[in-house]
C-alpha cells in the first residue's frame, strides 16, 4: 500500500485521530527505519465473554496488524482493580482479583479469533503497575492536576449532582497513561467514552520524556435495537463464542441502515464497497436481505470458520425463510396448567420471571399449536395467561423475531390432549 492507501486503511470507520499528521509521519518514520510502531489497546477484564462490540477495537488492532506493526493486546488485571470511571455516574465497584484472573483467561483465548496469535504481544499491566513504589507513585501523580482531571465530562457531571468521586477514581486515567509509558506506545486505540484516558496518556508519555502517541477513537458499536449501545445486560449483543446460527439469526434481526454500519465496524470491506452494495441495493440490483445474509456469513465466517458459516446459511435459510421448523426440538411434558411467564422459564426459553414478563409484553413470545413444519405463529402478550396442556397435544413456544433453534421449545401433553 501506499501512504495513503495506509493511511485511510488504518482510520477507516475510526471516529477521530490525534493527530493524523502524526500518524502520517510515524508510518514515514517506520517504512524508512524497519522499526514497526507499537500499537496498543487495553481490555479491562469486567466481563467473561467478548461480544461484537469489543470487536471494533480488536478488529482495528488487526489493520495494523495486517501492516506488519507490533500489536500489543493489554489486559488490565491491575486498573480492573481501580475500576474504570468512564461513563460512569457513581463510583464502581472494583473487582476482586480473583474475578480479573478469571476473565483475562477467557479474553486471551478470545482474542485469537480476530488477531494472529504468533504476531501479538499480550500483556498484564500488573506487570508494572503492581511494581511501582509509594514513591512513583507520587511522581506519577505529580505529572498531572487535579483541576485538569475534574474537567472530564464524568466527573463535572458527578461534581454539579453531587456525587461523590473517590480518589481512587482519579488514579485510573494515570495508571492507563502510565501504561503508555511502560510500552512505549506508539499508537492508542479505545472507545470514544475513553478520549480522555487517551488524552493523559499522551500527556504523561510527554512527562516521562516520550514521543506522545496518536489517539484513534472508535465509535461505540449499537446493538441489535440500533439504538443502545450493545451490552449484555441489555440483551442487544452477539457473542463471539455463541453458536454460529444464533450469531447469524441474531444479524439477520437487525435493521438495514444498521446494517452498513456493522458492515462498516465489524467487516474488512473499504468503504469505497459498502458505498459499491449501498447503490446496488438502491439501484434494486441487490436486495438489502442478500446482502444483510453476506454481512451474517461473514461474521460467522470471521469466528468459526467456512463450514460453520456454510451450516448456520443453511439452517437459517431452511428454518427462517422457508419457515420450516427444526426436527430436533427440545421437548417438555406438562400437565398442571402453569401462567405463560412462568412456562417460560421452565422451558428454560427464558432466565427469570421478570425477564419472561418483560419479553411477553415486549411482544416478542409466541406459540403455534401442532407439529406442522410450516407453522402458524400467534403473538402473545399477557404474562398471566394460564397455559393448560390438556387442552392440546402439541404447542411450540418462541421467543424473538426469528425462531432459531435454541429459542424453541415443544411442550407435549402426553395423553393426547383433547
Amino acid at each position: 500500500m501506499t501512504l495513503d492507501e495506509q493511511l485511510a486503511y488504518l482510520t477507516k470507520g475510526a471516529e477521530e485521530t490525534i493527530r493524523a499528521e502524526e500518524l502520517r509521519a510515524k508510518l514515514e518514520r517506520a517504512e524508512k527505519t524497519g522499526k514497526k510502531l507499537r500499537v496498543k489497546a487495553g481490555f479491562d477484564p469486567t466481563a467473561p465473554d467478548i461480544h461484537l462490540g469489543h470487536t471494533v477495537l480488536i478488529r482495528k488492532l488487526k489493520h495494523f496488524q495486517d501492516l506488519g506493526h507490533t500489536v500489543i493486546f493489554l489486559i488490565g488485571d491491575f486498573t480492573g482493580l481501580i475500576g474504570d470511571p468512564s461513563g460512569q455516574n457513581v463510583t464502581r465497584k472494583p473487582m476482586t482479583p480473583e474475578q480479573v484472573a478469571a476473565n483475562a483467561e477467557t479474553y486471551k483465548k478470545q482474542v485469537f479469533k480476530i488477531l494472529d496469535p504468533e504476531k501479538t504481544v499480550v500483556d498484564f499491566n500488573n506487570r508494572w503497575l503492581g511494581r511501582l513504589t509509594s514513591r512513583a507513585w507520587v511522581d506519577l501523580c505529580s505529572k498531572y492536576t487535579v483541576a485538569r482531571m475534574l474537567e472530564r465530562d464524568d466527573f463535572s457531571k458527578r461534581m454539579k449532582e453531587q456525587r461523590p468521586i473517590s480518589v481512587h477514581e482519579l488514579l485510573y486515567p494515570l495508571a492507563q497513561g502510565y501504561d503508555s509509558v511502560a510500552l512505549e506506545a506508539d499508537v492508542e486505540l479505545g472507545g470514544t467514552d475513553q478520549k480522555f484516558n487517551l488524552l493523559v496518556g499522551r500527556t504523561i508519555q510527554a512527562e516521562y520524556g516520550q514521543e506522545p502517541q496518536v489517539i484513534m477513537t472508535m465509535p461505540i458499536l449499537e446493538g441489535l435495537d440500533g439504538v443502545q449501545k450493545m451490552s449484555k445486560s441489555l440483551d442487544n449483543y452477539v457473542g463471539i463464542n455463541e453458536a454460529p446460527s444464533e450469531i447469524f439469526g441474531k444479524i439477520m434481526s437487525i435493521s438495514d441502515d444498521l446494517m452498513w454500519r456493522y458492515y462498516l465496524l465489524l467487516t474488512d470491506n473499504t468503504p469505497k464497497d459498502i458505498e459499491g452494495m449501498k447503490a446496488a441495493a438502491s439501484s434494486g440490483h441487490s436486495h438489502p436481505f442478500e446482502l444483510k445474509k453476506l454481512l451474517a456469513y461473514e461474521i460467522v465466517f470471521d469466528f468459526h470458520g467456512t463450514q460453520a458459516a456454510d451450516a448456520a446459511q443453511r439452517k437459517f435459510e431452511a428454518e427462517i425463510q422457508a419457515k420450516v421448523l427444526p426436527t430436533d426440538l427440545p421437548a417438555y411434558s406438562f400437565t398442571a396448567p402453569t401462567k405463560l411467564f412462568r412456562l417460560l422459564v421452565d422451558l428454560r426459553l427464558l432466565a427469570s420471571n421478570a425477564e419472561a414478563q418483560r419479553k411477553i409484553k415486549e411482544g416478542a413470545v409466541y406459540m403455534t399449536v401442532g407439529d406442522s413444519t410450516q407453522p402458524s405463529w400467534q403473538r402473545l402478550s399477557d404474562p398471566t395467561w394460564e397455559f393448560n396442556p390438556r387442552e392440546y397435544s402439541v404447542v411450540i413456544f418462541r421467543v424473538g423475531s426469528t425462531n432459531l433453534p435454541d429459542r424453541l421449545r415443544k411442550v407435549v401433553f402426553k395423553s393426547g390432549g383433547n
